[in-house]
């Protein structure tokens, strides 16, 4: 998943982020986190804030910082909270199967957070089901680029 720590949407999932992540990996899910935000524009996405946010969510999985923002862009993230779920299956490579939201959930319309969309997604994907519904985009904060440099 591709978050931050400043992103009220994000900030509106962080507790069941880690609930979800928490029941599925007892299932053997693995999960990252990855911030990719400029920390010239944005300095609280950055590591020692990641790190302090990470410990007082009692975040399961390894939250990265992508300090190049090449891994944003070859996952083609656009925005936070952002979330790819990908299977193996034998020697076959990684496949994504799903690229989307957490739920219909957001910070001001008073839906409750369930996590449905992903848990789904992970739910087919584990019992090697193709996904029974339609996937909905991720909705959120862009991802703040880093400012071109004048030469």
């Amino acid at each position: 998943m591709f978050i931050c720590n400043h992103c009220p949407f994000v900030i509106h999932l962080k507790q069941d982020i880690v609930k979800l992540t928490n029941y599925y990996m007892k299932k053997g899910l693995a999960v990252v986190a990855i911030s990719s935000n400029s920390v010239v524009t944005h300095p609280q996405d950055g590591p020692d804030f990641m790190a302090e946010e990470a410990k007082l969510f009692k975040y399961p999985f390894p939250y990265l910082y992508d300090e190049s923002q090449d891994v944003a862009r070859a996952f083609r993230a656009v925005c936070t909270p952002e979330f790819l779920l990908y299977k193996k299956v034998g020697r076959r490579p990684f496949e994504l199967v799903y690229h989307g939201q957490f739920d219909d959930s957001r910070p001001s319309n008073n839906m409750r957070v369930t996590g449905r969309d992903l848990s789904m997604a992970i739910d087919s994907a584990l019992s090697g089901q193709p996904l029974s519904f339609v996937q909905k985009p991720s909705v959120g904060c862009s991802i703040k680029w880093h400012p071109e440099k004048s030469m």
